[in-house]
């Protein structure tokens, strides 16, 4: 019996004391970057996920640290619209003189986004010496933009066309999410020029009047 708790004691005496800084680094920081990384994998597909690798190659900070040319030839290979194959060729050659002469030029040693790569290309004239690294570099700062304009619109859906308005047509629809996602823009359109608008459109029996006319 006493040999039975003398070896509990022992291995009570043998187990690893927990700090506060174990606690809060492995059991809250590391499960949070684990929640985190799993959200972005269900928001974000392979091809989403390879774009965003790609763009990053961009990135001037740290004399260009994160340049990469086969990343970047990817990513122009993904836009086939604006780079043809013969494009994405002169592509090749222009990267090579492009990422020596940004590391060995002072101007560009100090930046830190792309944007700012962007506006002292334009400054220096770099954009018409590599026009197509300009044109990669155009592309990833409407990327965001164009990311949200498109996550807008599909939010915008399910309150214009609900469960009473699912057989509209898809003119109808697109007129309604205009409407609805520009709301600043039409805030400063006054009913009555819109009453006015549709009453010329073609003749009718009956006059539109706002609320107001109506309280007149």
């Amino acid at each position: 019996m006493n040999e039975r708790f003398i070896a509990q004691g022992k291995g009570k005496r043998k187990a690893p004391i927990i700090t506060n800084l174990h606690h809060y680094q492995v059991e809250i920081f590391y499960n949070v970057i684990d929640i985190q990384l799993l959200e972005l994998k269900t928001r974000f597909d392979e091809g989403t996920s390879e774009l965003l690798l790609c763009v990053a190659c961009l990135t001037p900070s740290n004399s260009f640290f994160s340049f990469d040319k086969d990343k970047l030839i990817r990513l122009a290979e993904l836009y086939p619209e604006d780079f043809s194959p013969m494009k994405v060729l002169i592509l090749h050659d222009q990267l090579e003189t492009y990422i020596f002469d940004m590391r060995s030029n002072k101007e560009f040693s100090m930046l830190h986004g792309i944007s700012d790569l962007a506006k002292k290309m334009v400054e220096t004239g770099r954009n018409r010496t590599y026009p197509l690294v300009y044109l990669l570099l155009t592309l990833a700062l409407i990327l965001p933009v164009a990311t949200a304009s498109v996550e807008r619109v599909f939010s915008a859906m399910t309150c214009v066309k609900n469960r009473l308005r699912n057989k509209m047509s898809d003119q109808w629809l697109n007129n309604g999410l205009l409407v609805y996602i520009e709301k600043d823009v039409f805030d400063g359109i006054d009913n009555e020029s819109i009453i006015d608008y549709y009453q010329n459109m073609k003749t009718r029996r009956i006059k539109f009047s706002s609320q107001k006319k109506r309280l007149d």
